[in-house]
C-alpha cells in the first residue's frame, strides 16, 4: 500500500507527464492527445516505482519491459522517459519533426527507453507474450508490461495472444487495458462493443482486476497484487477518461486533433494552477 507521501509524489509525476505531453503536441500543432492523457497516471505508477529501469543503461538486462501496443500514445511515454532522465527534456520539443528521435509512434531504434516499436494496432500483446515467454525460458525474472487500447482490443490477434499467454502460464506478463471507451472512428460501443472485459479475461483463465485508471494508489495496489501471483497472466482494466485533465481535449473529440497555441497555453495554465 502506498504511503500518503508516495501517492502525492505519483500524482505530481502524472501532472508533469501531462504538462510535457501537452507541450509536445502543442508545439507540433496536432497529435494523439486523448489516449496520451488517459494513461498518464499509469505511466506515473510504472516509472515512479513499479517498473525496474535504469536511465543510464536503457538496455539493462534485468529491466522490466514495457510494450505500449497503442503506440500513438508515445508522447506520454516520451514525457515520462525524459522526466526520469533517459534523454534531455529538450528532445520533447522535436516530437514528430524531421530527424527527431521522438516519432509520433514508439520506435525502439530511435528512442532510449522504448523497448519495442509499436503502432500497428493489435500486435503489441503478441510481442509482449513472446518477450515474456523468452524471459521464462531463460530463467529471468523480468516483468513484461503491455498497454492495450480498448479500440484495438477488437483485433482478433489479441485474443490469440490471450489464449497463448494462459496456456503458457506467463505469470510474468501484466496487461493494462485502457478502457477510455473511444477510438478513432467513434465510441467503442458503436463500433465493436467489448462489454465486460473482466468476464472475458476470466473465461480465458487470466487473473483480472478493474480499477479507476486515474487513481494512482489503486493502480499501484493492482500491480502489486498481479506481481504476487505465479503461473497466470494478469489483466488490469483501467477505467479512464480520454483527454483526462486537458481542457481543450475534454471538450472535443480528441483521439487525434489539431492543437493551437492558445489551446496549449490554456491547458498548461489549468494544470499549473
Amino acid at each position: 500500500m502506498l504511503t500518503q507521501v508516495k501517492e502525492l509524489e505519483l500524482r505530481e509525476f502524472a501532472r508533469q507527464i501531462r504538462i510535457h505531453t501537452i507541450r509536445q503536441v502543442g508545439l507540433r500543432g496536432f497529435g494523439h492527445i486523448g489516449g496520451c492523457m488517459s494513461i498518464a497516471d499509469l505511466l506515473s505508477v510504472l516509472y515512479g516505482g513499479q517498473l525496474k529501469h535504469n536511465p543510464e543503461n536503457p538496455l539493462w538486462e534485468d529491466r522490466d519491459w514495457l510494450v505500449c501496443s497503442k503506440g500513438h500514445a508515445g508522447p506520454a511515454i516520451y514525457a515520462a522517459l525524459a522526466l526520469r532522465g533517459f534523454f534531455p527534456k529538450e528532445w520533447l520539443e522535436t516530437l514528430n519533426q524531421p530527424g527527431t528521435n521522438l516519432p509520433s509512434h514508439c520506435d525502439r531504434r530511435k528512442t532510449p527507453g522504448i523497448d519495442m516499436t509499436t503502432g500497428s494496432l493489435g500486435q503489441g500483446l503478441s510481442i509482449a507474450c513472446g518477450i515474456a515467454h523468452g524471459h521464462l525460458l531463460n530463467g529471468k525474472s523480468n516483468t513484461v508490461y503491455c498497454i492495450m487500447g480498448d479500440g484495438e482490443s477488437q483485433e482478433g490477434q489479441n485474443w490469440e495472444a490471450i489464449i497463448y499467454a494462459a496456456q503458457q502460464r506467463l505469470g510474468n506478463l501484466i496487461l493494462f487495458v485502457d478502457d477510455n471507451r473511444a477510438q478513432i472512428d467513434g465510441y467503442v460501443s458503436q463500433i465493436g462493443e467489448m462489454e465486460n472485459y473482466a468476464d472475458k479475461f476470466h473465461s480465458f483463465h487470466w487473473d483480472v482486476s478493474e480499477v479507476d485508471g486515474h487513481d494512482c494508489a489503486a493502480i499501484y495496489d493492482a500491480i502489486v497484487r498481479a506481481k504476487s501471483l505465479s503461473g497466470i497472466p494478469s489483466a488490469i482494466v483501467l477505467h479512464t477518461v480520454k483527454g483526462k485533465d486537458c481542457t481543450f481535449a475534454m471538450r472535443n473529440w480528441c483521439h487525434h486533433m489539431a492543437v493551437s497555441q492558445e489551446d496549449m497555453e490554456e491547458a498548461l495554465r489549468a494544470l499549473n494552477a
